[in-house]
């Protein structure tokens, strides 16, 4: 009986200490330049993407998705270059690799298989985008770009609301999703 009172016991303490641990981590700031160089490519990207996704998609809804895209990514890109341009932080000015081979791999498609692949690329890249601004906002040291992540974070979760069933009736292979 002791003897699983103190297993108990050590468990508790275990669990507490990795809980503990884990917040402790997850609330650690976070490097604003990293996040100003990984917004920039984000957002890049974004326009890459969404540009294609203009001259390409056949389903209305990923046209204007697209369009809101181009619009609200084009603000935000000038505001992030305008901050890290204060700041002294260099940021690129072109897409990244990886966006440039998502965009190639991308213009070999067309039709309902462009579609479903341009939806869940849109999908993902806003996960992700999502998941950094959170991370700056919560935690970034620099308060101008932190105040910048707050502010673009309802937009970027608003892009990820619309493109979301969108991307899900794809991968669900949803025959009444529009063509």
């Amino acid at each position: 009986m002791n003897r699983t009172l103190m297993f108990a016991f050590v468990a508790c303490l275990l669990v507490a200490s990795a809980s503990f641990a884990q917040e402790s981590a997850q609330k650690s700031a976070v490097n604003d330049s990293l996040f100003a160089a990984a917004a920039a490519d984000s957002g890049m990207a974004e326009l890459t993407l969404s540009q294609l996704g203009l001259e390409r998609a056949t389903n209305s809804e990923l046209k204007q998705f697209s369009q809101k895209m181009i619009a609200d990514h084009t603000r935000l890109n000038q505001e992030l270059m305008s901050v890290a341009g204060q700041k002294g932080i260099p940021l690129s000015r072109t897409a990244d690799a990886r966006a440039q081979f998502c965009a190639q791999s991308l213009a070999g498609l067309s039709g309902e298989e462009f579609d479903r692949c341009y939806s869940k690329a849109q999908f993902l890249a806003h996960m992700e985008a999502v998941a950094a601004f959170e991370a700056e906002a919560e935690r970034g040291l620099d308060r101008d770009l932190k105040a910048l992540a707050a502010k673009a974070l309802p937009i970027l979760k608003g892009h990820l609301a619309m493109i979301k069933p969108i991307a899900m009736r794809y991968e669900k292979n949803d025959p009444s999703a529009e063509k």
